[in-house]
């Protein structure tokens, strides 16, 4: 079966089509403008459908990076690393990235977050008996990193639950 080539657009469709991008969710500059540049016949189009998104108050990188960093902290719990390496994954500038994660966790307390990620990833577990095993204490480690939170902070609140978790410093 011979491919099919993708249908390029003028520029009312790709109107429509950013339109139809943004209704399902919110997006950056950068990923609108990305997705439009596959399937533009001009790409100057793209600019200009951009230039507009923006005069019309659909495109707005900082309120978008601020919405995105709260909803991941609040709603999935993750660290200030996770939530500013996840705006970048979005193409958001970088300064601007860092300006809405560093309001968005001005006054988180890690080591909190790092307690109520515990208690929500391993419910139904008495931690201090699950994390004095080795391999559950390195994967708890491990996972409190890949959320997003320091390792020192995250190592400190290991402490907590278990005895040998000065181990984990060594890596």
């Amino acid at each position: 079966m011979p491919s099919r080539k993708p249908r390029l657009l003028e520029l009312d469709a790709l109107m429509d089509r950013a339109l139809r991008l943004l209704a399902v969710r919110a997006h950056s500059l950068g990923e609108i403008r990305e997705k439009l540049k596959r399937c533009c016949a001009n790409p100057a189009d793209v600019e200009a459908v951009v230039t507009k998104l923006k005069e019309m108050g659909y495109l707005n990188d900082k309120q978008f990076a601020e919405s995105f960093a709260a909803g991941r902290r609040e709603n999935e719990g993750f660290g200030k690393w996770r939530v500013l390496r996840d705006l970048r994954l979005r193409r958001v500038a970088p300064k601007l990235a860092e300006q809405a994660v560093e309001k968005t966790f001005k006054s988180s307390d890690e080591l909190q977050m790092i307690e109520d990620f515990l208690a929500r990833k391993y419910r139904g577990k008495e931690l201090t008996s699950f994390l004095a095993e080795p391999k559950n204490l390195a994967s708890a480690y491990r996972r409190l990193r890949y959320a997003g939170f320091s390792g020192g902070n995250s190592i400190r609140a290991l402490k907590k639950y278990a005895k040998h978790a000065d181990v984990l410093e060594e890596d």
